[in-house]
């Protein structure tokens, strides 16, 4: 009986895991290669609060986004406008794209640096953040891979 049940849940997992093992075959046939991670954020803003919202993307945001791009932990960030939003899509997306994912040890590293960079306690940033709540609601979190073409 219990091989009944575990025959259709080891099909699915091979189905999600064989193209990524032919991707790592010297030899595969596939004309692209996975390169670099992108985290798109879907933002709603509050009516009216876009300025605000925009003043605070300029500031803090954009110094923190570019430090990450200078210590090589971001390879670019950017925002994007959706100027024709349908019911329940968000305003604007935040895009980050990077190289790849960090181990433990380098997360703690990396947090310990920003949070020198930021001069605050941990209670402020999240405070900070609870009050851009009040205006901006994040509605949608992807992570994408993007994929090269092979030479």
């Amino acid at each position: 009986m219990k091989l009944q049940l575990l025959a259709p849940v080891g099909a699915l997992a091979l189905t999600f895991a064989l193209p990524y093992a032919a991707l790592a075959q010297d030899d595969d046939p596939y004309p692209m290669e996975p390169g670099e991670w992108v985290e798109v954020t879907g933002i709603d803003l509050s009516d009216g609060a876009g300025l605000k919202y925009s003043q605070w993307l300029a500031g803090e945001w954009r110094a923190n986004s570019d430090f990450a791009v200078e210590q090589g932990w971001l390879n670019s960030y950017e925002i994007l406008i959706n100027t024709h939003p349908r019911a329940n899509e968000p305003d604007l997306y935040l895009i980050r794209r990077f190289p790849n994912f960090v181990d433990n040890a380098e997360g703690k590293r990396r947090n310990k640096v920003m949070m020198e960079r930021y001069k605050r306690s941990e209670e402020k940033l999240q405070s900070e953040s609870a009050d851009r709540a009040s205006y901006r609601t994040v509605v949608s979190d992807m992570l994408l891979r993007k994929m090269e073409w092979k030479d």
